[in-house]
């Protein structure tokens, strides 16, 4: 999925003269293990896409696993049930983020709505999940309540996460999202959900 409005676009995409690192999962693992001592209980796969590089994800979380750390997978959940069930034993934890309810606001990022769903019913029998919408001023506000209708079907106790959208990237001629908007859709969220959250309320 390709998302015009990313807000960590700065981390997420690439960019000339960005600085990387090639890292084993060995040698994740072993840093993982020795900032134990400063409080670390694990590894969280996030910022870009992590299931672009699914083998890494899956050879990592089992590494760390094995030494008996935590794994937290940050995803747009757009991955298929086999290769979710297999990496979903050594993930103890998922936010997944569901960009909108509608064909419409997933045709903008060149994806469907349908795995992503499906996704979230898989991993809340496995794992802990939690949910994340950004919320875009004139695109996805509508689509909120009928989203914490279908957690809901899920399961009513899911954390969701509605964050506030900032201009950033494609969209920085854009204006943030009004907090009344925020405090307006958590109420309608909150019907259907026991835990709604807030998120970028700076």
């Amino acid at each position: 999925m390709k998302c015009q409005y990313c807000q960590n676009h700065r981390i997420s995409m690439e960019y000339e003269n960005i600085k990387t690192e090639h890292m084993t999962p060995e040698q994740l693992t072993e840093i993982a293990v020795m900032t134990k001592q400063d409080g670390n209980i694990g590894v969280a796969y996030t910022y870009n896409e992590p299931l672009i590089g699914y083998e890494f994800v899956e050879n990592c979380s089992k590494a760390i696993h094995k030494v008996g750390l935590k794994n937290v997978l940050v995803t747009n959940g757009y991955i298929n049930k086999g290769p979710l069930e297999e990496l979903l034993p050594f993930i103890d934890a998922m936010n997944v983020d569901i960009k909108g309810h509608s064909d419409k606001t997933y045709d903008k990022i060149e994806g469907t709505l349908e795995p992503v769903i499906k996704a979230i019913e898989i991993a809340n029998i496995k794992c802990h999940i939690e949910v994340t919408t950004l919320i875009i001023p004139n695109e996805n506000e509508n689509e909120v309540e009928d989203i914490a209708k279908k957690l809901a079907i899920i399961n009513p106790n899911i954390p969701y996460h509605i964050s506030r959208f900032f201009p950033r990237y494609r969209y920085s001629d854009r204006v943030a999202t009004p907090p009344v908007t925020m405090y307006r859709l958590y109420e309608k969220a909150k019907q259907y959900l026991n835990n709604v959250y807030m998120g970028n309320m700076r």
